[in-house]
């Protein structure tokens, strides 16, 4: 019997059957990828403290501290940032007071003010960005080459022979 008093139509689905249909269907839809973390620090504000985390943080308006970010930190054309800074990526189309350390890249673009060190594997400063500091040079740690064959197998100059050569001298 259905709402009302009146009679349930064949063709109705009952509820458990429903649910287990939509169940069917959200098993079936992708997992999303884990979403990036923005911040952005607007151009009238001012925040004083320290910035730690994961993500992108964008300063357009004012920072007085010290950011640690495993990711990047981007300072816009309007931002300033006064203290150090370290993360994987740092951009500086504005100004910063203080040390940076880019783990990964540095980029110092033309409208950009440094004052301080910078510490960093690859650096970039753009024709018209303005670096009043110390650079220093980093290596990047990259994961070891895996060719194969051992290192003593490797031949230069006359010694060396290509596969086809090797299997004729064997």
């Amino acid at each position: 019997m259905g709402f009302f008093g009146g009679q349930t139509k064949p063709d109705m689905k009952l509820d458990s059957q429903l649910v287990s249909e939509q169940e069917d269907q959200f098993e079936e839809v992708p997992a999303l990828p884990k979403p990036q973390t923005n911040t952005v620090i607007a151009k009238d504000m001012i925040l004083t403290g320290s910035l730690r985390g994961e993500g992108v943080v964008q300063v357009e308006g004012t920072v007085e501290g010290e950011a640690d970010v495993k990711g990047a930190v981007i300072v816009a054309a309007t931002g300033l940032f006064k203290g150090p800074i370290s993360a994987d990526v740092v951009r500086v189309a504005g100004c910063v007071e203080g040390s940076v350390t880019a783990r990964d890249h540095m980029r110092l673009e033309k409208t950009g003010n440094l004052n301080g060190d910078v510490t960093t594997a690859s650096l970039v400063v753009e024709d018209g960005g303005v670096l009043n500091g110390r650079s220093n040079m980093i290596k990047k740690e990259q994961p070891p080459m895996d060719t194969g064959r051992p290192l003593d197998s490797l031949q230069f100059g006359s010694n060396y022979h290509s596969d086809e050569e090797e299997e004729k001298l064997k």
